[in-house]
């Protein structure tokens, strides 16, 4: 069962981190969006709303391992954007048919 997110009101800044996750499919590395300018408590803010997820992955490189965190888009996020971008094409791939 869908369901919409827990804090419906969202700042520019939210709409701009769920375009850049909508583009990023298998999500983007928390530092990465850091390095974009993005705050973590705006990341933090998507996550506690549903509308976007964290995942941890390993990554082996040769002899080390290291843990990367992943945020995603989640449905209710791709909703919400679909909301706020009425005016404009929504980044969204089309569902297969």
């Amino acid at each position: 069962m869908a369901t919409e997110p827990k804090n419906p009101r969202l700042t520019e800044r939210h709409r701009q981190i769920l375009e850049v996750l909508a583009i990023s499919p298998h999500g983007r590395d928390v530092n990465g969006l850091l390095t974009l300018g993005f705050k973590l408590e705006t990341l933090a803010d998507l996550v506690h709303s549903e509308l976007a997820t964290v995942r941890i992955e390993t990554v082996e490189n040769r002899d080390s391992k290291i843990e990367v965190a992943l945020v995603q888009i989640t449905d209710a996020g791709w909703r919400a954007l679909e909301g706020l971008t009425t005016r404009r094409r929504s980044p969204r791939p089309p569902e297969d048919r």
